[in-house]
């Protein structure tokens, strides 16, 4: 049988452990072209050994520019440098300023429980006030997220009583503004759906937006 006490000494432990992981602040900037039609929000960026560039979506294991690179110009690996194993910062930003996507994420600090990219290892600490980059981005009409967490997190931050399916969207008002939140699959490798499928999906969500 376990004691109150016992019970109370493994929580105040747990606490203490807690305490002790480090609380990573967000890296980066916002994202945000003035002619923005779309802001992109994730969770948090992996940690930077992992990264291939200062920018969003840096794990050359992670597949949202390989998606992007498919649906735009029937390249997977358009946005690769050619010579080094890296993404394309330059490529990617000329590209996301003329189509006017922004991007962010969900989550401006948290606790890494484990050492990875996994959303189930991050503990966040302080939200984004994703209400105040929707002031910034005034002709924006949309919202994506990009896997569970970063959906479930923007949901609380907006008051949306409900969690769209994957590949579908709610609508929702914002200082007069109709806007739509679309749920989009994750671009990690981890969530098992192969490149093609996912670029399908993401297909919808800007045909809808007139972006494609």
């Amino acid at each position: 049988m376990i004691t109150r006490k016992s019970s109370d000494q493994a929580k105040n432990q747990q606490e203490k452990d807690l305490s002790e992981i480090q609380i990573e602040t967000h890296p980066l900037d916002p994202f945000l072209p003035s002619n923005a039609l779309l802001l992109m929000l994730g969770s948090f960026p992996p940690p930077k050994i992992r990264w291939s560039m200062d920018f969003y979506y840096p794990n050359l294991n992670n597949d949202m520019w390989r998606i992007y690179g498919q649906l735009f110009y029937d390249d997977k690996n358009y946005f690769l440098c050619k010579t080094i194993k890296k993404f394309d910062k330059d490529k990617i930003t000329d590209f996301l300023s003329e189509k006017g996507i922004a991007i962010f994420d969900c989550a401006k600090s948290i606790r890494r429980l484990k050492h990875n990219a996994s959303d189930n290892s991050l503990e966040i600490v302080e939200k984004v006030d994703v209400k105040e980059l929707l002031k910034r981005i005034s002709q924006c009409k949309a919202i994506s997220t990009t896997g569970l967490k970063a959906t479930e997190t923007t949901c609380c931050i907006l008051g949306l009583k409900a969690i769209p399916q994957i590949g579908e969207y709610l609508e929702f008002s914002f200082e007069n503004r109709n806007l739509r939140f679309y749920r989009m699959p994750s671009s990690s490798r981890a969530y098992p759906i192969n490149i093609d499928r996912k670029a399908a999906t993401y297909r919808i969500l800007f045909q809808d937006l007139k972006m494609l």
